[in-house]
C-alpha cells in the first residue's frame, strides 16, 4: 500500500483510536482523497488537471464494478472485500469536490454548500460507517459527515478564500451586506464574525447530535470516527472564541485534544455495555 497519508492532528487522532478495521480503511481513504486532490496543486497544468480528475472518475467507477487497478482503489476493494463493494458508491464524490475546487467555483446557496459536503461524506464517512454496520441509516450517517467536513472548511476559511475559494454561500454574505474579499482580510468585519458566530453553533449541534445518535452497539467499532467528531466540534468551539479573528488550529491544544479524544473513545467503548446494563 502507498505511503501513509500526511494527516491533520483530529485525523491522526481519530486514526490512532480507530478499531483493527477500521484503521486502514479510514488510512486508504484518507490517502485516496489526498491523491486526488492533488490534482488542484498550484504548479500543474490545467489541463492536466482535468485530464487527472477524468481518470480518477473513471477509476472511481472501475472500483465499484470490482476492476480497481490503482493500489489505493485496489486496497479499499480488498478491506471492503466481505460486504462488496458498494459502500464505495460514493467514491466519486471525491472527484466532484476537487473539480469543484479546481473550478474555483463559488456557492450561491447553503443547499449546493450542502451539496460539497454530502459528496465528501459520502466518499470517506459512509465507507467507514458501512464497514461497522450495513444498517445505519443513510440520512444519519450524511449529516454527521457534512457537518463534519463544514466544520473543516470554516477552519481554513481565510486561507481557502487567498487561493479564490470561497466556504460561505453568496446569497447568506450578500443578505449579511459583506462582499467575497472580506473573507480574506483579517480580522474579520463584524457582520462576518456574527455570521460565522451562528454557524460554527448550528454545526457544533448538528454534528454532535449525529454523533451521538449512533446506535450503542457500533460505537466502539466507530470511536475513531466519534473521536474525528469530537476533535471537530472543540476546534469549531475554539475558532468561534477567536473571532473576529481566524480560527485555525492551534499547536498548543495538542495536549487537551489528546485528552479529549481518550475520553471519546472510552465513551464510545462503553456505550454498548451501558445499553445491556441500562
Amino acid at each position: 500500500m502507498p505511503d501513509r497519508p500526511d494527516l491533520s492532528p483530529a485525523r491522526s487522532l481519530a486514526l490512532l483510536y480507530s478499531s483493527t478495521a477500521q484503521r486502514p480503511a479510514l488510512t486508504a481513504l484518507t490517502a485516496l482523497e489526498q491523491e486526488i486532490g492533488a490534482s488542484l496543486r498550484p504548479d500543474l497544468d490545467h489541463h492536466v488537471a482535468h485530464t487527472r480528475l477524468a481518470w480518477w472518475r473513471e477509476e472511481c467507477a472501475r472500483t465499484v464494478q470490482g476492476r480497481a487497478t490503482h493500489p489505493l482503489t485496489r486496497e479499499l476493494t480488498t478491506l471492503f472485500a466481505q460486504v462488496g463493494t458498494e459502500p464505495l458508491a460514493g467514491l466519486a464524490g471525491l472527484v466532484d469536490t476537487a473539480v469543484w475546487d479546481l473550478a474555483c467555483a463559488t456557492f450561491d446557496t447553503r443547499r449546493e454548500l450542502m451539496a460539497y459536503c454530502e459528496r465528501w461524506s459520502g466518499g470517506v464517512i459512509a465507507p467507514l460507517v458501512w464497514l461497522a454496520a450495513p444498517g445505519t441509516a443513510a440520512a444519519q450517517v450524511t449529516a454527521l459527515g457534512a457537518s463534519l467536513r463544514e466544520i473543516e472548511l470554516l477552519l481554513a476559511l481565510a486561507t481557502d478564500a487567498r487561493s479564490g475559494r470561497l466556504r460561505l454561500p453568496l446569497d447568506e454574505l450578500e443578505s449579511a451586506r459583506l462582499a467575497p474579499d472580506s473573507l480574506v482580510r483579517l480580522p474579520w468585519p463584524p457582520a462576518l464574525a456574527a455570521l460565522l458566530r451562528h454557524r460554527h453553533v448550528e454545526l457544533r449541534a448538528a454534528l454532535g447530535a449525529a454523533r451521538d445518535a449512533l446506535p450503542p452497539e457500533i460505537q466502539p467499532a466507530l470511536r475513531g470516527l466519534i473521536v474525528w467528531a469530537t476533535l471537530a466540534c472543540a476546534a469549531s468551539a475554539r475558532a468561534q472564541a477567536r473571532l473576529p479573528r481566524n480560527g485555525g488550529p492551534r499547536n498548543h491544544h495538542a495536549p487537551l485534544d489528546g485528552w479529549r479524544a481518550w475520553r471519546a473513545a472510552r465513551r464510545a467503548d462503553g456505550a454498548s455495555q451501558r445499553t445491556l446494563r441500562g
